[in-house]
This record gives C-alpha cells, structure tokens and sequence, in this order.
C-alpha cells in the first residue's frame, strides 16, 4: 500500500511534463487544447514556431512572415493545415505536407460579420468554425484552392463560447447577463442546434449586476454524458461557493441534475479526470474530488453532493532543471515546483499549464492512498469500480477484507460481492450482445470500465486462505458461500475451482457431514471436474463414490463417465442397467464391457456379459456374432473354452 509522502496525496502531476520554451518578452506560448498541443512562438513567428504535443517531442518546426502578434494558432485534427489569428476579423492558413513542412504561401479569410472575432474552432479536418460577437460563421476550407467556401451561418449575440472538442460541442453565451447558454453539436460536417437553457444566478444586493463568466463555465463528459458546468460563487465570502452541473440532452433543454457543495470561497479552477471532478482552491493550495455516481442527499430532481474525501494537496512536483553550479559535479539540479501558482491556467479535461515555467502537465489520480481514507467498504468498492485503472487496487481491497487482524464481517462482505457481480453480469451481458454482432459494431461497443471475474477473486482474493494458515476455516467456507450465492443471484455460471476450494477445505479439516449437506442439497452444483474430485475423496469418505454417481447422472451429459466409473469398480452389472436406461445400448463399446468382465476372473459374470452383447448383436444385425470390427475374437475364444461353443447360440440371459 501507499507510504510516505504518496499516501498523503490522490491527486497528482504526471511525471513526464510536455517542456517548451517558457514566455518571455521575446517568446508568446499559445496552447490547442483540442490537439493537446503547445505553440512556441518567438519573434511573431518569423524567430520560429515549436510545436509539441503529448509525445514529448517536437510535432513541427518552422518560421512565418513577420507580421502582427499571434492572437491564436491551431493545427486541423489532421494536422495538414495551420490557422494563425493576427488581426481581429480574420483568419491565415498554410498548407502543410505530410512531413510537417509549411507550403510557405498563407491565405486569409475575414469574418463575413461586421464584428471582431471571438475566436475559431476546428470542427472537421477541413472544417472551421469563426466565433464573432454577431454569430457563427462555418466554413469549409479547401487547401487545393487556397480558399474556404461559407456553408452555413447563425445569428446571434455572444458574449463568449467554450469549445468540447472530443464530443464536437461548441456552447455560446448570449443575454444581457451572460446565462443564457445556447449548445450546438457538429458532426461530419453536419451542425446542429439544441435547445437553449438559462443557468441560475446568485442574487447580489445592489448595485451588483449578476454575471455568468466564461471562466466559471466549462464542458464536459461524465459518465459518457456531456453536461455543462457551472462555478456558482456566493454572494459573500462566509458562504460557501457551489458547482451546478446541467446535462445536455437531444431533446429538450439542458437539465439541471447534480449541485457540488465546495464550502470554500475564493478562486477555483476545474478539472475532470476519469469521471470525477476534481475543483483547485487557490487560496487553500488543496483539491477536491467529486463523484456524482456515489450517493447523495436529493430532492428529487436534483443531488447535492459534498467532496468524496477531505481536501489534500497536489502530490510535490520536482522538475530536473539545469545546474548552475558546474563544479557540483552534476549538470542537473532538483525545482520544486510552485503548486497552485497564480501562473497555473486550466484546460479541459485534465490539463494544467505553468507558461512561465514551460512546462504542460495531465492530472492524475493516485487510487492507493484512498483506501485507507476511506474507511467504508461498500463506499470504496463502488468509488473504484468506476475508475479505469482501479482492478490492481480492487482486488487487493477485498484480499485485504480477509486478512486476519482486517477482516470486515459478512455483511458487508455480501454487500461488495453483490457489487463486484453486478457489473461482471452487465460486461457478460454486453460480451454476448457483441458476439452476436458483426466485428465492426462489437469493435465500437461500450466496455465495463474494471470487471472482477471468478479467476481473478480465485488467484487474487481467495489465494490468501494458502498464505494465512490462521484464518478460521469456518469464515474460508462462509466466504466462498457468499461468492457464490452472489454469483447465482445474478445467474452467472460457477466456474468449478470454487466448489473445489470448498471441497478441499472441508476434506482438509474433516468436514464430510458438511460436505455430504452441500451436496446433497446442491449448494455446490453439479459438473464432471466436481464429480471426479468427488470420486477421488473415496478412500477417505466412501459415500462420495455414490454422490459422485449420483451428480453424473444429474447432468445428463455425462454417461461415458459413469459407464467408466462402474467399470473400473467392477461393477458391470450396474454399468449394464445402466446403458439400458438411458437408451445407449446400442452405441457402447462391447469389446470395453467384455475385456472388465474378464479382469474379474469371475466366469458367471463373463457369461452374464457375453449374453448381453450377443443380444443387442442378434437385435441390430438379426445374428448374434460379433463383427470383426468389433475385435471381440479373444472372448469369443475364451466363451467357448469356458462353455463350449454350442453355448454361443444359446438363448441370451435376460437382465
């Protein structure tokens, strides 16, 4: 488990930062936060343009003409044109080739609105959205002609907008005070309009003017829905300031569903790393994480939920910066980096950028220390099921609820078992859709984000009744009882390593009366590996050798393994009753029957058995001789040594 200085903190930088060349009066940074890029730019360009993106490495490097200050710079998603914004109502590009080289020649085209622009969006490779304060202009460029055909326009009075990328949504603000968000969805150069919604504004005594900001709005997706969020402060500092969060829907205006209780004044930024949102406070130097999927106090239409955990520090961060002391015998020297600094900016969903450090971090989730800050079981195993990375972290929570000196009783035991099964029996259930679908749309479906499966609880979780010889035998069977009652509540098939662990178990400490009950009762279910073992518990407990037998003929599926059984007892008489209820007489080996009832030396029932087959041979073939295919010549000879040849066409005995 966590230690040290890891275990005080969930909430981490990356360990390998994107660097670049830091802002300086000679160098402007600019960051595309749809390609996760950062744009070095020095001298207005014409000192060099560096771009680098989540590989670390430099993505391209090139020069443009010295003209006006960068407003903006964004590569298209296919990275093969660049949009510069120097003037306020237009936009450049350049044509770039396969190996990140410029064509060199720009194009520009102006805003067809009589107004500044706000800014500009990639929506397509070839697709470009301009932003301006009267409306949306979207235009499609086309490279080959150096040129960009308008497709279509809306009207409209924005005050600012925020661009989701990753799910193609673009959210405009209009009204006199800036509430009044409009969201707009493009697909395949398809551009589509939902309904419009009013976000609530806190009342300020006057003569305050309520507004909604761009800073205190951002998008994003959560729990595979998109919803607005929106950082509501109070209208004074004593009280605490809240998060509401809106999710957009297809049909019908944005709905109003979940509200972050934060307890905290001041400024805040937000960022959203695997379904959670994790809030910044300045002021404080912690963060807080919050999950909408676990439990919180509702009026019915909406939940209120307060932080999952108390409010902790961003992990210390080093970074490896040039010596200045050369004769230290080292070329680098450990930074520790400010946390929380005034010259932190926020992107979605999870990125934080020191501009004046140079250096481009993703947030991360350190899940080990919050199993010891969160005592409640059943509240942990349904925080880490829904984290993407936990299945490590969650099979040792529950090794951990069965270790002597931590066990949790059985309870709560059953509880997260319940849990664990739940979504093992929806990821089986999706599994089978998929099957059941071409490759293409099972390729594209959606996946559990952790499954535990009945392997993994035996390899990981069960594997610690080996290692802990103290553990009462008694908790061993009640646990693995509740596993799989768990699993045929939700009617998941028992893999049969389970009922062989409980079977051994109770053999090792002489439970057979138990044991017996089990099965007798079906609480282990039936299959071959199960009935074998059961064969093989024998010598110590005779009546497993019936319950075996019994178990076999139960599945129905299993009468080659019966017959085998009877044989290797001797017990052919049984083993003859037996094919002939159940309708195989026909199909079983005589030579197999013939050749045990020789290993027996017991010449009445080497007749019996003679007889038998001679029967069904005079049934099948209107002659009671066996065919040579059959390679019973040996027992012929030995029948008529035994009796006499006259007795091969005696009248079969019946059984």
């Amino acid at each position: 488990m966590a230690s040290g200085e890891d275990s005080q903190h969930y909430v981490e930088l990356c360990t390998n930062p994107i660097r670049f060349e830091p802002v300086s009066k000679a160098n402007n940074v600019f960051f595309d936060d749809a390609n996760k890029q950062v744009f070095a730019v020095r001298g207005k360009g014409a000192m060099g343009i560096v771009v680098k993106g989540p590989d670390e490495k430099a993505i391209a490097s090139f020069r443009t003409d010295d003209k006006e200050d960068v407003v903006s710079i964004k590569f298209s998603p296919d990275k093969r044109i660049l949009a510069i914004q120097r003037t306020p109502r237009a936009v450049e590009f350049v044509n770039f080739k396969e190996d990140m080289t410029s064509e060199q020649q720009e194009y520009s085209h102006p805003c067809k609105a009589k107004c500044d622009l706000l800014g500009f969006v990639w929506t397509g490779f070839n697709e470009v959205v301009y932003i301006t304060a009267k409306g949306i202009e979207q235009y499609q460029v086309q490279p080959e002609k150096k040129s960009l055909k308008m497709v279509k326009s809306v009207s409209l009075d924005i005050r600012w907008y925020f661009w989701l990328s990753s799910s193609g949504f673009l959210l405009l603000s209009s009204g006199a005070t800036g509430n009044i968000l409009h969201p707009i969805m493009f697909k395949v150069g398809v551009m589509t309009r939902l309904a419009k919604f009013e976000v609530d504004l806190p009342l300020l005594p006057r003569p305050h003017k309520p507004m909604l900001h761009e800073r205190d709005v951002i998008m994003a997706v959560i729990y595979e829905y998109l919803y607005v969020i929106v950082l509501k402060h109070p209208p004074n500092a004593a009280a605490g300031a809240e998060i509401v969060m809106y999710q957009v829907q297809k049909e019908g205006p944005a709905r109003k569903t979940d509200v972050l209780k934060l307890d905290m004044s001041g400024r805040f930024a937000i960022n959203v790393v695997d379904s959670l949102v994790i809030v910044h406070h300045q002021a404080s130097k912690t963060s807080v994480i919050f999950d909408i999927k676990l439990e919180g106090k509702s009026d019915g239409f909406v939940k209120s939920h307060y932080p999952v955990l108390s409010p902790l520090p961003i992990k210390p961060f080093k970074l490896l910066l040039p010596s200045v002391n050369m004769q230290a015998g080292t070329d680098k020297t450990e930074f520790c980096c400010e946390l929380y600094s005034a010259n932190w900016v926020v992107f979605q969903p999870d990125i934080i950028i020191d501009a004046k450090l140079g250096c481009l971090w993703s947030l991360g989730l350190n899940l080990v220390p919050i199993v010891a800050m969160l005592p409640d079981k059943v509240k942990l195993i349904q925080f880490l099921l829904n984290r993407g990375e936990s299945k490590s972290v969650l099979l040792s929570v529950c090794r951990q609820m069965l270790t002597p000196g931590q066990q949790t009783n059985l309870v709560v035991i059953s509880q997260v078992y319940d849990m664990l099964n739940q979504v093992y029996k929806a990821y089986l259930e999706t599994e089978a859709h998929m099957m059941s679908m071409d490759s293409a749309a099972a390729s594209s479906g959606p996946r559990s984000k952790v499954v535990i499966d009945q392997s993994d609880m035996f390899t990981h979780v069960f594997s610690v009744f080996e290692e802990h010889k103290d553990i009462p035998y008694k908790f061993m069977v009640a646990v693995l009882i509740e596993y799989i009652r768990s699993l045929n509540h939700f009617a998941i098939p028992v893999q049969h390593f389970l009922y062989e662990l409980i079977i051994n178990i109770l053999v090792h400490n002489n439970c057979f009366y138990q044991l017996h009950q089990f099965l007798q009762y079906h609480v282990l279910g039936d299959s071959k590996p199960l009935a074998c073992l059961m064969l093989s518990l024998e010598s110590v407990y005779p009546p497993a050798h019936q319950l075996a037998l019994d178990m076999l003929k139960r599945l129905q599926t299993a009468n080659e393994e019966i017959i085998e059984v009877l044989l290797s007892k001797c017990q052919l008489l049984p083993a003859l009753r037996f094919i002939r209820s159940v309708g195989i007489v026909d199909m079983v080996s005589s030579r197999k029957f013939l050749e045990a009832a020789q290993n027996t030396e017991d010449n009445l029932l080497f007749y019996t058995v003679f007889k038998f087959f001679e029967q069904r041979n005079q049934k099948l073939k209107g002659n009671p001789r066996f065919q040579p295919g059959e390679h019973c010549e040996e027992y012929v000879q030995k029948f008529g040594t035994l009796f006499g040849t006259d007795a091969l066409m005696m009248v079969p005995v019946n059984q």
